[in-house]
């Protein structure tokens, strides 16, 4: 399982991991939209996919129930360390990850696409600097990571 994403000025990238926030990044306000789910599981078919929270409420099980994700609970009060070294183990080239918060900062700095999603609770600007790219909800990333054209568009050199 892996995608081929080819960008004029980018190394070549093989993908075969995707690494996902959960609450602000797929999830607002606890919940995860149906076209999310969908996406998600299209995706699932080429690459392995892991979703990282602390799970701060408790109902990460139920938010992702339906989701094609290995959903991974990281350890509260060291999410951004933890979110970086999970990438890491992975590793970077192989590896696109997505969030929104400060906490992804490491995260999005240690894969070889990284992904913020401003989303209805915003983004931290970290998390921005950190990220290759911006986009204004999940939906939008998940399409452009099913679709390297789009990211062509916005990365090329």
């Amino acid at each position: 399982m892996a995608l081929n994403i080819n960008i004029p000025g980018y190394p070549d990238m093989i993908i075969q991991y995707l690494v996902l926030d959960l609450n602000g990044t797929i999830a607002s306000k606890g919940e995860i939209k149906e076209s999310t789910v969908r996406l998600i599981n299209a995706l699932s078919r080429h690459l392995q996919v892991f979703v990282l929270t602390a799970d701060t409420f408790g109902k990460a099980g139920e938010i992702c129930q339906g989701i094609n994700a290995e959903v991974t609970i990281i350890e509260k009060g060291r999410e951004k360390e933890a979110k970086g070294d999970f990438v890491s183990k992975l590793g970077k080239q192989g590896t696109i990850a997505l969030g929104n918060g400060m906490n992804d900062e490491l995260m999005l700095e240690q894969s070889v696409l990284g992904i913020t999603v401003m989303g209805e609770e915003g983004c931290s600007t970290r998390a921005l600097k950190k990220a290759d790219v911006l986009v204004k909800d999940i939906d939008d990333a998940l399409e452009m990571i099913m679709n390297p054209d789009i990211l062509k568009a916005t990365l090329r050199s």
